[in-house]
């Protein structure tokens, strides 16, 4: 048995908003490999996160394979949508939401981060965002597509570009890895307001990443979940959303519906020296559903 051991490694996740999404099962994941888990955030979910955290009702969420619970070394409040504190507006800045928070940028969250524990080996990004994604392409508005871009996509290059200098040349290598959906490549119905030229410029920005950090031996990859009933997929289409997964899984190779463990795993994979030629890669978590044609 070839096991994956990520002792002495440290992970910043970021996206994490409930128990349920994809980013929290990596984290679980990296976790019970042995990583350090260092979680990002976005300011109005850190309290939410926190409770998670703590809570005996949650207790059964936190449950790793071993029996023992996923704990973070910290929370670090993040808007992926502000490269620098100075792009944040005054109506923001003043928000009680984020007042009580000094710093949420991803500059001054990952100088944070790097700073802290000396420098980070893994790097998920686990975020996504259209405030008209249920619209059809030609109704949206040049605002929201360009704000679906801004935090869905271009995030990931703001994020390397500041954990660039942290994540160089580490031992065995540094690993990002973002998600990613067949959205990005296909018409799906539904994922309007932006998201499909988000993901499909996360993807070439992906590989473009991939070339530009490979001389500082860190490997950045995608992985193209399936369709998931998360909580933020659930309230995009009450009682819609799950006929999407039930499309694909009859449809699929393999046909059923993926599990948010199987995407933790084969992220845990990408992360891990398993993994070590592999960058500029997207690896289809979808029950083989992106190899259909109908």
């Amino acid at each position: 048995m070839v096991a994956i051991d990520l002792s002495g490694k440290v992970a910043l996740v970021t996206g994490v908003g409930d128990n349920e999404s994809f980013a929290w099962f990596i984290a679980k994941a990296l976790k019970a490999a042995g990583a350090t888990i260092v979680l990002a955030c976005h300011p109005r979910m850190v309290s939410i996160v926190e409770s998670l955290l703590t809570r005996p009702q949650d207790a059964d969420s936190r449950r790793l394979p071993d029996g023992s619970e996923l704990t973070v070394a910290k929370i670090f409040p993040c808007d992926v949508s502000y490269d620098t504190m100075a792009d944040v507006p005054e109506a923001v800045r003043t928000d009680r939401r984020y007042a009580k928070f000094p710093e949420y940028s991803i500059q001054g969250t990952v100088d944070a981060v790097g700073q802290q524990f000396g420098g980070i080996d893994i790097l998920i990004h686990s975020v996504a965002f259209s405030r008209e994604i249920t619209k059809l392409a030609k109704d949206t508005s040049r605002a929201a597509y360009y704000e679906a871009l801004g935090i869905s996509a271009y995030s990931l290059t703001s994020l390397l570009r500041s954990a660039e200098k942290y994540m160089e040349n580490r031992p065995g290598g540094a690993s990002a890895v973002a998600l990613t959906y067949l959205g990005g490549e296909r018409v799906v119905p539904y994922y309007g307001g932006g998201m499909s030229a988000a993901k499909a410029a996360l993807q070439i920005d992906a590989r473009q990443l991939a070339h530009n950090l490979g001389a500082k031996n860190i490997r950045v990859n995608l992985i193209s979940a399936g369709p998931y009933a998360s909580r933020a997929a659930r309230s995009i289409r009450p009682g819609e959303f799950e006929k999407s997964i039930q499309y694909a899984a009859a449809r699929s190779p393999l046909p059923r519906p993926i599990k948010p463990e199987e995407v933790a795993n084969a992220t845990l994979f990408l992360c891990s020296p398993l993994a070590s030629a592999v960058t500029g890669h997207i690896l289809y978590v979808d029950c083989g559903y992106h190899a259909m044609a109908v």
